[in-house]
């Protein structure tokens, strides 16, 4: 099991909505993730910046890298791309975290 963390960054005005739309998680969505491997995944916010920081574990055999090529991935992308800051497909923009310390 190994930690992938990275950030992202929301639009001004949109943090209820950003959460509101995570409590309601497509159930299709957390399958596709819980069976590409994700586990024990979070979101943080930073409310000065606006800044997001997520955190997940990643199962030794994961198939996480694929999960941009599904059809529920883009359709949530889609519907994500109002609230955050994205790439041209509508993917967030996402900043990889090396991990430099962890306490087990």
């Amino acid at each position: 099991m190994t930690r992938h963390a990275f950030k992202m960054k929301l639009k001004p005005g949109v943090v209820a909505e950003y959460k509101k739309r995570h409590d309601e998680i497509w159930p299709e969505l957390a399958r596709e993730l819980r069976d590409a491997g994700v586990s024990d995944y979070s979101i943080f916010l930073d409310e000065e910046t606006l800044t997001l920081f997520a955190v997940q574990k990643l199962s030794e055999n994961n198939t996480a890298a694929g999960l941009p090529q599904t059809a529920i991935v883009k359709k949530w992308w889609a519907y994500m791309a109002p609230l955050m800051e994205t790439n041209p497909d509508n993917s967030p923009f996402c900043a990889e975290l090396p991990e430099l310390f962890h306490l087990a």
